[in-house]
């Protein structure tokens, strides 16, 4: 008899969160009008690649191939990873590239990670790489040198148009997230970005996680 598999981080998240809401919890506050439960995920250091870039460090014609689905539509953890090189001639192996191509060669890192590799990587919005160092990166057929794209990605929440009405924020502003839980943290500049495309999703860096210990069941609010 096939056994059943287990769910999801993420859905067994947004369940735990729902429960949450309906419970009357401090999740709730910011208003029963949004289209999707808040979730919050951690996420880890990741590059984003051009298919130019794929098809240097995989070979030509090579195209990712998805490994899991992310929480936002059509984004997702490829099965391939490349090596980065920082300038300290350290590495980071098996670094995960998020799909699909993009039109930018991107590196997010935690601030941790950006000190151990050796980079001077700015906070900044994601596809925000002018003046943000340059990197090596190395796969199975062979090297990428990006000029620019090492970033700390800013912390930020993805809304659709009607989650942002039911917060009163747009697009590029400024809105607080607070944590409970054993270790409670209040973030005061969570970046948001708003897109038609977008579910209602925080995300933060490992760094960032760690600091509230943030877990499936942890109650969060957002605050204007």
């Amino acid at each position: 008899m096939n056994a059943t598999p287990l769910p999801s981080r993420t859905l067994v998240a947004a369940l735990v969160r729902q429960a949450l809401q309906q419970s009357g919890s401090p999740a709730t506050a910011a208003s029963t009008a949004q289209r999707n439960p808040l979730l919050v995920n951690v996420s880890a250091r990741h590059c984003h690649l051009t298919q130019e870039a794929v098809e240097q460090l995989f070979g030509p014609g090579y195209e990712l191939q998805p490994m899991k689905w992310l929480y936002q539509d059509g984004q997702y953890a490829a099965k391939e990873t490349v090596t980065l090189i920082g300038p300290r001639s350290r590495v980071i192996s098996n670094l995960r590239i998020l799909g699909p191509c993009r039109d930018i060669n991107q590196v997010e890192l935690a601030f941790t990670d950006s000190i151990a590799l050796g980079f001077d990587a700015p906070v900044r919005l994601s596809g925000d790489i002018a003046g943000t160092p340059g990197a090596m990166l190395m796969g199975p057929y062979g090297f990428f040198e990006m000029p620019e794209g090492v970033i700390r990605a800013a912390i930020h929440v993805h809304m659709h148009p009607d989650d942002a009405a039911a917060y009163g924020v747009k697009h590029k502003d400024y809105i607080k997230l607070k944590v409970g839980g054993p270790c409670p943290l209040t973030f005061e500049k969570l970046l948001v970005r708003v897109d038609e495309s977008f579910k209602l999703e925080v995300h933060l860096d490992t760094d960032e996680g760690n600091a509230c210990g943030l877990k499936p069941d942890t109650p969060v609010e957002l605050l204007k």
